[in-house]
């Protein structure tokens, strides 16, 4: 409360606390300086991580790495395709993900997506035929149709990787996220539902796919024995593969372990939140939050909404100005500049392809931050601040 004893805008920017139960083994590890993974013969904290990590998903395997993008980039080479391969990629998604094709000496080929952000499945499907790969990016937690996406590929025979990112929790026809292609890969970074600042994390039931990610993570010399089982995978591959050192340190586990009994509140909660806030949205005039497919059951941190009917390019800047008056950050993706979830952004691809339906969505598309601890009184704010910028928007003339 401000000292008026008038409400205050929240900071959405304040990350989700650490639990107190990672400190005794933090303090643990800086006293003994014991940060890298394979310092211990078993038991490090990034191995129980995994394991953890793995028992949640139900999947057979896990790998912790240093970012998601590390840990899509390694999915990518360990489906030992050739270099140039096609890999299809949402044109909606954060630019890591086409530069973890890059990295990985493979082609994104963006492919249009809708104004509920979600994969255009006709345009998915018209460029399907010459890809070697496909990397679903469930942007912004946004589930596209997985089971039209697998039918179409399962039928190719082409291998398909999720970025999970933004989608610890969230479920799709009671499977959940990460495990319906060959690999899931999921972000720790301070904006997610789990925070460690940065890290990410990897599954597959694969064994091949796990042996080769583990081999090229940096389990270089015999350190490939301090993961359980594919003991014969990983001999097969030693020496054969570079290494390309993404592996996650200590510390980082240490963070992320405690928080994993949090999850199914935290998603509980941000899915209350949102529902919370997008139904004031909806009542707007001028706004409507896309609902979800069907089969999906999102965990979201955030709030992503359309500008509703005629908008100007000034309007939108004016409705951005008007939020941030209130307190509140609203995104618009389109207009803020050299936004890196904007493909037109993304220089290093060359041209930017002709994609007018994901241009035209992200133009008037909108992103608010949702932390799951925000209280109703804070969600009620937000919901009232945005609003009323967009009322008050729509108000003014042209100067």
């Amino acid at each position: 409360m401000s000292p008026d004893g008038q409400f205050q805008a929240p900071n959405v920017y304040h990350c989700e606390a650490i639990p107190d139960a990672a400190r005794a083994e933090i303090d643990r590890l800086l006293t003994s300086g014991d940060l890298f993974r394979y310092t211990a013969a078993e038991g490090s904290p990034v191995a129980l991580l995994e394991e953890e990590f793995a028992q949640m998903m139900g999947s057979k395997y896990a790998l912790a790495v240093a970012s998601c993008s590390a840990a899509l980039f390694l999915s990518l080479k360990a489906l030992d395709l050739p270099r140039g391969a096609r890999v299809l990629i949402p044109a909606f998604t954060f630019a890591a993900v086409p530069s973890a094709v890059v990295h990985a000496d493979m082609v994104p080929v963006l492919v249009e997506v809708g104004s509920n952000y979600r994969v255009d499945m006709a345009d998915f499907e018209a460029k399907l035929d010459g890809a070697d790969a496909v990397l679903i990016s469930h942007m912004r937690g946004h589930t596209s149709d997985m089971d039209a996406i697998m039918a179409l590929c399962d039928a190719r025979n082409i291998p398909v990787v999720e970025d999970a990112a933004h989608s610890l929790g969230t479920e799709w026809n009671g499977r959940k996220i990460g495990t319906i292609g060959k690999v899931g890969c999921f972000s720790f970074q301070s904006y997610k539902m789990v925070n460690a600042g940065e890290g990410g994390i990897l599954i597959t039931d694969d064994p091949e796919i796990a042996a080769r990610c583990v081999i090229m993570s940096g389990a270089y010399e015999s350190n490939w024995k301090k993961h359980p089982g594919m003991q014969n995978s990983y001999m097969l591959w030693q020496n054969k593969l570079p290494l390309y050192n993404m592996r996650m340190q200590n510390l980082s586990a240490a963070v992320i372990r405690p928080q994993l009994p949090q999850v199914a509140i935290r998603v509980a909660k941000g899915r209350a939140g949102h529902d919370r806030v997008a139904d004031q949205l909806n009542q707007s005039p001028y706004l409507v939050v896309p609902p979800p497919l069907g089969p999906e059951e999102r965990a979201p941190d955030s709030i992503q909404f359309n500008l509703k009917g005629d908008w100007t390019d000034a309007q939108a800047m004016r409705f951005q100005a008007e939020a941030k008056r209130r307190g509140i950050t609203v995104q618009v993706f389109g207009l803020s500049e050299g936004n890196a979830r904007a493909f037109w952004n993304w220089e290093f691809l060359g041209p930017a392809p002709d994609l007018p339906m994901t241009r035209a969505m992200l133009m008037r598309a909108c992103d608010v931050r949702l932390p799951t601890r925000l209280t109703d009184q804070e969600l009620d704010y937000i919901a009232h601040a945005v609003v009323s910028a967009a009322l008050d928007a729509k108000a003014q003339t042209p100067a």
